[in-house]
């Protein structure tokens, strides 16, 4: 069986799928999946017990500590001969091109996502709006080209960081998926400014990508997506662990 994780700077995702290569049409895709929070790597020890796995693709984004202890985790469980190969962007890879300056410059989150994007809507123009702690909007072509993008603070990322550092205004404990334009107090405005932020990158991605490329589709996954999705102007399609989907399309290269 193949494993696949995404480590994120809050949280680390697993999948284990089904059938070892991608299909783009499969619905019941994962066999074994779950998530921890960043600092509750060891439990994962546990929830891999018992699994047969012959191969481990990861992406991590989240720096070198993370990296060993994940690797710790992956040899105390599957033992110190488990292949694990560390997902890193590249020019090209799984049909999809790379047009980064330097392409090992792009977060190989982005990288797993554009490409899992691209296989589930092949020959589509995409928009690949990713929203956890960090915000990315990527445009993709029909043809498999990855252009580029931007990176914004996540949507909890911004609303705490202005309770932050503002001395009177409040902090932020949940962000309501009711929250109106013209917000009638204090909280409510500050999460309706940071969702017009969020939804106004992707809105301006969607028609630029558009102006130049033709019929687009918006790709929305990430924690914070299903929160987005609700204000945005545009019908779009949700996916969850996009990262992963991507993981295994390459994998099956």
């Amino acid at each position: 069986m193949l494993l696949l994780i995404d480590a994120g700077n809050t949280r680390v995702k697993w999948g284990v799928p089904r059938d070892v290569a991608f299909a783009s049409g499969q619905t019941d895709r994962w066999l074994h999946a779950g998530s921890v929070a960043r600092g509750e790597v060891a439990d994962l020890s546990a929830a891999w017990s018992g699994l047969q796995i012959a191969r481990v693709v990861v992406s991590n984004v989240a720096g070198p500590v993370l990296r060993e202890a994940l690797l710790a985790v992956l040899q105390g469980v599957f033992g110190a001969g488990i292949e694990v190969t560390w997902f890193a962007s590249q020019a090209e890879l799984a049909g999809l091109r790379n047009r980064y300056q330097n392409p090992a410059q792009l977060g190989c989150d982005r990288f797993a996502s554009a490409i899992g994007a691209h296989a589930l809507f092949p020959g589509r123009a995409l928009i690949v709006a990713t929203c956890g702690t960090a915000t990315t909007v990527d445009a993709v072509t029909a043809g498999g080209e990855f252009i580029g993008g931007m990176i914004l603070p996540g949507l909890g990322v911004m609303a705490t960081s202005l309770a932050l550092n503002t001395a009177q205004l409040p902090q932020i404990q949940s962000i309501s998926e009711t929250v109106t334009p013209f917000a009638d107090n204090t909280t409510d405005a500050i999460v309706a400014g940071c969702i017009a932020a969020q939804t106004g990158a992707i809105e301006r991605a969607v028609v630029r990508h558009r102006e130049l490329h033709g019929d687009v589709l918006c790709v929305l996954a990430g924690g914070a997506g299903p929160v987005l999705a609700s204000y945005l102007a545009m019908p779009c399609e949700k996916v969850d662990n996009l990262v992963l989907i991507g993981l295994h399309v390459a994998a099956s290269v």
